[in-house]
Formats: structure tokens, C-alpha cells, sequence
């Protein structure tokens, strides 16, 4: 079997694994992109001496954001990386004082 060169993650897996990389047990959290915008004078025929105003789109981060409402870039943290037990009991036990 071939060895794979690439995976591809919806979105929302994408937001799972980030909502629990940064251990997130509460709120909607979704895929944030930050985009930045330039321009340059490129040539549009190799070898050729014409050139053409362009613009140039890069990716400059990617993470998680808060949502208010949920939807397909989504994943209710709660669902997804639930609070473990011990995290659970040591805040009901401080609020028990």
C-alpha cells in the first residue's frame, strides 16, 4: 500500500483537535484563518516581457475561536473534550467550602 502524502480535516475535526490540544471543556469553538493580502507586478506568459498587477493571498495563522451560536465550523468543547473527573470533583470539592 502507497504511503499517504497528505491527510485532509474538515473543519470541525480541525477545531476538535485544537479545542483539545488546549484543553477547552467549555463553550462553541470553530476554525479561525488569518489572511494577508499582497501585490506584486508578475509576469502572465514565461518568457515573455508582459507583466500584470497581482494579488497575493497568504495564510498567517490558523486556530480556534469562540462561537455564540453553533454551526459547521463548530464543535460544542464540552461534547468534544469533556472535563475529566478529577478536574470535575477538585471543583465541586472547592466550591463545598
Amino acid at each position: 500500500m502507497a504511503e499517504a502524502k497528505n491527510y485532509i480535516f474538515k473543519f470541525q475535526e480541525l477545531a476538535e483537535i485544537l479545542v483539545k490540544q488546549q484543553g477547552l471543556s467549555e463553550g462553541l469553538w470553530g476554525i479561525y484563518i488569518e489572511f494577508g493580502l499582497g501585490a506584486a507586478n508578475i509576469k502572465t506568459v514565461p518568457g515573455e516581457q508582459a507583466l500584470a498587477p497581482a494579488a497575493i493571498n497568504v495564510v498567517q495563522g490558523i486556530g480556534i475561536q469562540k462561537f455564540d451560536e453553533p454551526n459547521n465550523l463548530t464543535v460544542d468543547a464540552a461534547k468534544v473534550n469533556p472535563p475529566s473527573k478529577s478536574a470535575s470533583s477538585k471543583r465541586s470539592s472547592k466550591s463545598d467550602r
